[in-house]
């Protein structure tokens, strides 16, 4: 990192508040120049760290710009560690660049993405995990994904990561320090069998996190339900109430959805993705039979399936939902519930051809029983039950170090079986002791690596 003081809006222009950020050796010193306490304090080097000051901003006229209050962070008692200080003004657009365009006339530098959290993992006020968790709580969009954030941001997975690291720390000392007494055969440090036990306890603990990765990703991106069936069925009629918005054209006229429409819903503080797809039907016009292979697409993707008919389906038809959607959770929907007798006759024909589909009756057009499908298909999701405390990884590049640690590990598992020496199997502890700390941040060094993590956050954190 420079040495460079930093400055930016940390809020959205044209709301009634604007906050903009110092942060640097400098940050007191310029904030200083373009501000005037009002009472209490001559300067903000008087004023106790964190500690808010009533004042004045003023231009390189002496004009008044705004009042404001500055609220005082001096190093390391501060978010990134070092000098700090938060302006708080009017949400005014021209205010807030006017005072923008002050800072950087007294000697601040216009923040990059994410630079005040890269700061604060650099200073040690978190690791990495906990830096990445900032950003996944920015963008929670529920509650779960919320909890998540959360639990990482206070920790869960650097705690995880230090007792497998402790483990392994362990682990490899001992064996290393036979292999410095090598030459007293009589000194023995290490129960060989003691430190497989513990090689496979600390590889079924890997392999739980990773296995949760799957669970995390649908919780953080969405759980993808496709709606699919004949033209006509009603569709983007469920959509539509799905998402409680008119996304989708409703009409009578069979192939009215040509393309996919998608929107996201809450169900019980997890988001679903719903996607309306084009009826599947033969057809000689060119756009329909597009949307059609995009209906195929969509399946694959989709990890529910609601399947809409209103009339018995023929055996072509139910083959075609077991070949499409034999790796999917399916609810075949009745959208007829005033022909009850409807349901009870899908029953046998569908548990012949698909014993593991769900069949519920409802009525889109009457929103009728629409609750109780909502119900299914959270069910149906199968996600676990989430609190503050659960380390449940949602990032791709925390998976991949851990799947690479799992990796070396598995070697020393195989190493000990084939009775491989000590000496064999260090270099493959360390490996694994090295993607655990990538988790963390222990071993990122490279600022591509560093720099590719923070870019995705906004400009002002």
């Amino acid at each position: 990192m420079t040495n460079d003081t930093i400055c930016a809006l940390a809020t959205p222009a044209g709301g009634a508040i604007g906050i903009i950020r110092i942060s640097g050796e400098k940050a007191l010193d310029i904030t200083d120049s373009i501000f005037r306490p009002t009472r209490q304090y001559r300067t903000l080097h008087d004023a106790r760290t964190q500690t808010v000051t009533y004042g004045t901003i003023m231009d390189g006229d002496g004009n008044t710009v705004d009042n404001a209050l500055v609220s005082v962070f001096r190093a390391p008692h501060s978010y990134t560690g070092e000098n700090c200080a938060e302006i708080s003004c009017h949400g005014s657009r021209y205010i807030l660049n006017k005072v923008l365009q002050l800072l950087i006339n007294a000697g601040c530098r216009q923040a990059n993405p994410g630079e005040y959290t890269q700061r604060a993992f650099l200073n040690g006020k978190m690791d990495l995990s906990q830096a990445e968790a900032v950003a996944d709580l920015i963008a929670s969009t529920n509650s779960a994904t919320h909890r998540l954030a959360v639990g990482q941001l206070r920790g869960n997975i650097s705690t995880e990561m230090s007792r497998l690291r402790d483990r392994l720390l362990k682990m490899t000392s001992l064996m290393e320090l036979e292999l410095d007494f090598s030459d007293h055969e009589e000194l023995e440090f290490t129960d060989r069998s003691e430190l497989f036990d513990l090689a496979q306890t600390i590889d079924s603990h890997i392999m739980r996190l990773t296995s949760s990765f799957s669970s995390g990703l649908a919780i953080k991106q969405g759980i993808p339900v496709a709606i699919v069936g004949k033209t006509n069925v009603g569709k983007s009629t469920l959509l539509n109430l799905l998402v409680g918005e008119e996304k989708a054209i409703v009409s009578n006229i069979h192939g009215t959805t040509r393309d996919v429409i998608e929107d996201t819903t809450d169900i019980n503080g997890v988001t679903f993705r719903f996607i309306d797809t084009a009826g599947i039907r033969k057809t000689d016009d060119e756009i329909e039979r597009i949307g059609i292979e995009r209906t195929y697409s969509k399946l694959n993707s989709a990890t529910i399936v609601l399947w809409l008919v209103d009339d018995i389906p023929s055996g072509d038809e139910c083959e075609e939902m077991r070949e499409l959607c034999h790796d999917k959770r399916l609810i075949i929907v009745n959208n007829k519930t005033d022909r009850k007798d409807l349901t009870s006759q899908l029953s046998p024909l569908l548990y012949q051809h698909i014993p593991s589909a769900v069949i519920i009756g409802i009525s889109a057009r009457e929103s009728i029983n629409i609750d109780n499908l909502r119900n299914t298909i959270y069910r149906l999701a199968d996600l676990p039950d989430i609190s503050e405390n659960d380390v449940i990884l949602t990032s791709a590049r925390h998976y991949d170090s851990l799947m690479r640690a799992h990796e070396s590990i598995t070697r020393v598992i195989n190493g000990f079986k084939m009775n491989l020496s000590n000496d064999m199997l260090s270099e493959d502890l360390r490996l694994c002791l090295n993607h655990l700390a990538e988790v963390t941040g222990g071993q990122i060094t490279t600022n591509e690596v560093l720099g590719n993590i923070f870019k995705h956050f906004c400009i002002g954190k």
